[in-house]
């Protein structure tokens, strides 16, 4: 089920959010762990029983932890072992087999296979649970209810972010809802909405009109307008679910941590990771990057535990080299910068942002080609390298005024002009913000109702 849906905005949110606040206390969290069981179930019937199995491998695994002090290391080993199990075989299994007929002239079977919702996702975050309580900074959760409610919770359950079990422990058991946090959660709600119906699908489809076409087929304008027209399709496609997701969380007591901080303001790759995918690059950075040693050890080892933090960010996204080269690509810049000192250089100009734009852009390019062959022609093509021929359509049939609209309004709002807009106090200001909402709502809800194209890109991950 999409939030971007009518049957989520219409039906299942307003019945949920019902029987929540007309329950006691003591089943409100019980009503939240039906409500995302069904939510889950709606789309992927057949793989609930993956999700139930690792809540249960995880619960089982963080007590015998607590229990057994001395075996912890073990447990907890076996225990991730498990969870990784699950991960390989749906995700990466059929990659591991092609590369090894590729390589050894072998003939592995495959298996027909479709990898299961979000499972990226919940794996990170029961992996979360499992090592902070191997950590001793949680206790091992002894309700079996509670934990599956970290794990299923529907507002980030299948596309994030990433919600880490001791930013969240306290308030599985204490939260408290209320009107302000409601009403707030509903605005963050509808602005993710926006984000995703009327920016990111828009977007979306002149890039996959353009992405679809073979590289001889369009000019260098082209290719570049499909290359920037991705880069806003996915930020506000992530980050509209990440608002809508952090709104429903609002709206149930929940608070979760920001996943974007306007990352295409950055000057510096090092800085993009600070404000992209916020959730998913403090993960790597608690569970990975820390215990490798972080960078309390010796340059040429800090620089290997970059080089690692960023293949395995390549890998989590996907089994493609496409994606592979991705992730080292951003670790390639991340450590040229930490080499060079470019990301601490305190008198950054417009060349550090133009810098750290072109890196970004181009690797989008590599993240969205279907193979790396595709995309070294694309980006050949971009810098004017392809002689285009059979060019059947100029630029102007992949954009027309309403989608150049949207990359205006696209690269306004990806700056923090409208940073504070929620929280605005004065009563004009307020009614002028209200009112803006409940437009962007009426064009979001008119789009979905009119359009079949509405995918959320982070679902394949």
């Amino acid at each position: 089920m999409l939030f971007s849906s009518m049957t989520f905005v219409f039906l299942f949110l307003p019945i949920v959010a019902t029987l929540y606040f007309l329950s006691r206390r003591e089943l409100k969290n019980h009503v939240l762990l039906v409500a995302s069981i069904v939510f889950y179930a709606w789309g992927e019937p057949d793989y609930l029983a993956i999700m139930i199995a690792t809540i249960i491998i995880n619960w089982a695994g963080a007590l015998c932890i607590e229990k057994y002090r001395k075996k912890a290391r073990s447990i907890l080993s076996c225990t991730i072992c498990a969870d990784l199990s699950f991960l390989f075989y749906f995700k990466y299994f059929n990659f591991v087999v092609e590369n090894i007929n590729a390589l050894c002239s072998a003939d592995i079977s495959l298996i027909d296979v479709v990898m299961p919702i979000g499972i990226s996702f919940y794996t990170f975050q029961a992996m979360s649970y499992l090592i902070d309580v191997y950590r001793r900074e949680a206790q091992a959760q002894r309700d079996l209810a509670k934990l599956a409610l970290y794990i299923t919770l529907f507002p980030q359950l299948v596309a994030g972010p990433i919600v880490k079990y001791h930013d969240v422990a306290d308030q599985i058991s204490n939260r408290e809802e209320s009107s302000e946090k409601a009403v707030y959660g509903i605005k963050r709600f509808i602005i993710g909405l926006a984000k995703k119906i009327l920016i990111a699908n828009t977007l979306g489809a002149v890039a996959d009109k353009i992405f679809s076409q073979p590289v001889e087929q369009f000019n260098a304008l082209t290719a570049w307008i499909g290359a920037i027209a991705y880069s806003f399709q996915l930020f506000y496609d992530f980050s509209g679910y990440s608002d809508m997701a952090i709104g429903l969380g609002a709206i149930f007591g929940f608070k979760f941590l920001e996943n974007f901080n306007y990352p295409y303001i950055s000057k510096s790759i090092t800085e993009f990771w600070h404000r992209w995918h916020i959730s998913l690059s403090t993960w790597f950075k608690e569970y990975l990057y820390i215990p490798l040693g972080g960078n309390r050890v010796g340059k040429k080892r800090n620089l290997l535990n970059l080089f690692i933090v960023f293949l395995a960010t390549g890998v989590w996204h996907g089994a493609s080299w496409t994606f592979v080269v991705w992730g080292l690509w951003h670790g390639l810049f991340i450590i040229v910068e930490k080499l060079t000192g470019w990301h601490k250089n305190e008198t950054k100009s417009f060349l550090h942002h133009a810098y750290a734009i072109f890196v970004v852009v181009i690797g989008w390019v590599v993240f969205r080609a279907d193979t790396l062959s595709y995309a070294v022609e694309y980006l050949k093509n971009m810098f004017g390298f392809v002689r285009g021929r059979d060019i059947s359509y100029t630029t102007a049939y992949y954009i027309d005024n309403i989608e150049i609209i949207a990359f205006v309004i696209a690269a306004l709002c990806a700056m923090p002009v409208c940073k504070n807009i929620l929280f605005v106090r004065n009563k004009a200001g307020l009614v002028l913000v209200n009112l803006g909402l409940v437009l962007l709502f009426v064009l979001a809800v008119a789009s979905m109702a009119a359009s079949t194209y509405n995918p959320f890109i982070y679902f394949r991950f």
